[in-house]
């Protein structure tokens, strides 16, 4: 074998999405991204659709186009960006249905495509899509008029069960979407795994129908086979790579060797797993045949004077990290749920306990000048970590 061979098992596709959709009562979906994945959206859609999805989601109009030819008329398609300028026609043509991010978006989908299918989607403190608390209460009344087939959002910090961003975004979903007769979908891959109460109406799986984490039982879909470039041995204390980013700690050969990629890059040789020990080396990469136990990674101390230095963090970034966890770790939600926004009442109840966590105390009302932050880990898994 003179180059690389990359495998996709189409079936494992299926079979992760039916595995995903057990664990629930509701409905499940699948999100074909970015050419699904990097593996082909049309053939990773007409595949799903065939075990039983009829929802699909997409970042961009454009991805929807191929979804569409692939799956045929039925199955619905949501776009996670929303109605963007100049995506009006492909849109309506392709019967696509929009997450409306912002005001902006509500006035061009109404003014635009009267009467065509949407969603909304809501920031429950994520900080990427979706309209804040302030934002839906002004456009909540006229929006709900117009009849949207889904509210959503998303989960900043699902891959780890007990963070208690998972309960704080949950509350304040409730909050934004209780008592207003729309289906509802705040869970992905990892939501899914947290239980009926983030599950709601829709699942909405990414990364691990292709295998990635937190989807811990997730059948292997990729499989990439490299051949053997070169051996050599390396001395105790030698470097690897750029920035010197690997160190033998001991006497080790560095080989390039096959590997299979599913949740960690793990090559194999004679029966046991190899670390990767050159990770940023394209399209070489080297694998230390000694095993995990006597590797480390290693990065050259730099000069305090430099700029880039690895001394403290910024200030603002401290502080961020300060307010985020000060936030989390006991402060009420100074909210109350929109039903009640809507109808002028000021009281707001507490929030009701979450997965066995005892309810904080209610707090005063927010100054009306004020909005809380909240920020939240962005850092979701990949399909396959390089």
């Amino acid at each position: 074998m003179a180059s690389g061979q990359l495998t996709i098992d189409l079936s494992a596709i299926a079979a992760n999405w039916q595995a995903l959709d057990a664990l629930t009562a509701c409905e499940t979906g699948a999100v074909v991204k970015a050419d699904g994945y990097g593996l082909g959206a049309d053939r990773v859609a007409r595949t799903l659709a065939h075990a039983g999805c009829r929802r699909f989601f997409v970042a961009m109009a454009s991805e929807g186009a191929k979804v569409r030819q692939a799956v045929g008329p039925g199955p619905e398609i949501g776009v996670f960006s929303g109605h963007m300028r100049g995506d009006t026609d492909m849109i309506g043509d392709l019967m696509l249905t929009p997450m409306l991010n912002s005001l902006d978006q509500l006035t061009r989908h109404f003014e635009a495509l009267p009467g065509h299918p949407f969603g909304i989607q809501l920031d429950t403190g994520m900080n990427r899509l979706g309209m804040e608390w302030d934002e839906w209460v002004a456009v909540a009344e006229i929006a709900l008029q117009q009849r949207p087939i889904l509210l959503m959002s998303h989960l900043a910090c699902a891959d780890e069960p007990d963070h208690p961003m998972n309960a704080y975004q949950l509350d304040l979903f409730r909050q934004m979407t209780d008592g207003l007769g729309v289906p509802r979908s705040l869970a992905a891959t990892g939501g899914i795994q947290l239980g009926a109460d983030y599950q709601f109406d829709l699942t909405r799986p990414g990364v691990g129908l292709y295998g990635g984490l937190p989807f811990d039982g997730a059948h292997p879909v990729v499989r990439l086979d490299l051949p053997v470039v070169q051996v050599r041995e390396l001395g105790e204390g030698e470097v690897v790579g750029y920035g010197n980013s690997w160190q033998a700690a001991r006497p080790s050969p560095d080989r390039h060797r096959r590997r299979r990629l599913r949740r960690r890059p793990a090559p194999r040789a004679a029966g046991r797993t190899a670390p990767v020990a050159r990770p940023d080396a394209l399209p070489g990469g080297g694998a230390d045949l000694d095993g995990p136990d006597h590797s480390r990674h290693h990065r050259p101390a730099r000069d305090p004077g430099d700029a880039r230095g690895a001394g403290r963090a910024p200030a603002r970034r401290r502080s961020r990290r300060r307010l985020r966890h000060d936030r989390l770790r006991g402060a009420d939600l100074p909210r109350r749920p929109l039903r009640a926004a809507l109808h002028g009442v000021s009281a707001r109840p507490a929030p009701a306990p979450v997965r066995g966590r005892a309810a904080p105390a209610p707090a005063p009302a927010p100054d009306p000048g004020s909005q809380p932050v909240i920020h939240g880990r962005a850092d979701g898994p990949i399909c396959a970590r390089a």
